[in-house]
């Protein structure tokens, strides 16, 4: 499939808003594609997700997993456009270039006569908690996903295979203190003073390198939320930080959790508001291994957090691979190349279409 015609559909899907919480509309709107694309029994809807294909083929089935929202709009306008072959808007690398490439995908392969049972997964509610994801309640109705031999998460990856993932954690520590006028501070106790030396700790703590199967994870701790503070001339009794922890794969969230209150030992209270698992990095995967092969490209590390940890909890091998870039995830003036997008649907087009070779 040619790049203008898959820029066509991106261009389509980047005209229907679809922040996280608001997907409905573009649920909609691939539930009626799907309709004319697929038999009546290979298209399930979950709330505003959509599992589409065949779940009971005896060949080993291939997830192309997308989620259908993107992030909150940014304050600065990014009207969906192409322009300098590029393709602009929220979402266009971040996903829905990719979405783009799986319903072309879906189109144009001979589904019926392929090595592999191609199945779609679009999924609503993907850039929040990883309690709200639909991808959850979609595995939990759909069991059969849990038999996928190889599950791709079209994440924005520059073209190459990202392996694996960071696991991350949420916490809320609370500083405690005793309020004062500011002009006499020894009568109270200062709560952002307290927090003082352990964001000297965090400011100081390098990045630890964890090693598996070639690839480098970082594990990292930030603060990226602060408040506390009632008035400009009071002490404050209260100050509350967020903790943000990215952990490697083979790490349990129990673990983790032990290292943040190994980390503040006592100075805050602790309260775990977000626990999302890593992904394990799965490249003696055959499947994986052709994907990879097919790219040109050698494999990286995913330092992020996806959904490839929710497949790896159910028990499925599953990788990142998309056309978006990741630079451009997120961004206020976000884009895409349109050239990626024919490059990743022939990549797919041809890995799917392939008998594994023994």
């Amino acid at each position: 499939m040619k790049s203008d015609a898959l820029a066509a559909r991106a261009l389509e899907l980047l005209r229907i808003p679809s922040v996280i919480g608001a997907e409905a509309a573009i649920a909609d709107h691939c539930e009626a594609w799907a309709r004319r694309v697929f038999a009546p029994g290979e298209v399930r809807r979950i709330s505003n997700s959509l599992v589409l294909g065949r779940l009971d083929d005896p060949r080993p089935s291939v997830a192309l997993v997308g989620h259908l929202d993107t992030v909150p709009a940014p304050s600065a306008p990014n009207p969906p456009r192409l322009e300098g072959g590029r393709l602009f808007g929220l979402g266009s690398s971040d996903m829905k270039g990719a979405l783009a490439v799986m319903m072309g995908l879906a189109e144009t392969l001979p589904r019926e006569r392929l090595p592999v049972n191609l199945v779609l997964v679009l999924y609503a509610r993907e850039e929040g908690p990883y309690a709200d994801n639909e991808l959850g309640p979609v595995m939990a109705q759909v069991p059969q996903l849990s038999k996928l031999a190889l599950g791709i998460a079209m994440e924005p990856t520059d073209g190459a295979v990202h392996l694996g993932c960071v696991g991350t954690l949420h916490a809320t520590l609370t500083f405690e203190g005793k309020s004062a006028h500011s002009a006499r501070p020894w009568q109270g106790k200062n709560a952002i003073h307290a927090a003082g030396t352990l964001l000297a700790e965090l400011d100081g703590r390098a990045r630890v390198e964890v090693v598996q199967q070639d690839l480098a994870f970082y594990e990292v701790m930030s603060a990226t939320l602060a408040s506390g503070g009632r008035a400009r001339n009071v002490v404050p009794e209260r100050f509350e930080l967020n903790l943000n922890y990215r952990f490697a794969p083979g790490k349990s969230l129990e673990r983790a959790q032990d290292e943040v209150r190994a980390l503040v030992a006592g100075r805050a209270a602790v309260h775990f508001t977000d626990l999302s698992p890593s992904g394990r990095v799965c490249l003696d995967n055959p499947w994986c291994q052709a994907l990879v092969k097919r790219t040109g490209l050698a494999p990286l590390a995913k330092q992020a957090w996806t959904d490839v940890a929710r497949f790896s909890v159910a028990g499925v091998d599953a990788v990142n691979f998309g056309p978006g870039e990741t630079a451009q995830a997120h961004q206020a003036g976000e884009s895409a190349p349109v050239e990626a997008l024919e490059t990743s649907f022939a990549v797919l087009r041809d890995v799917l279409s392939t008998p594994l070779t023994r």
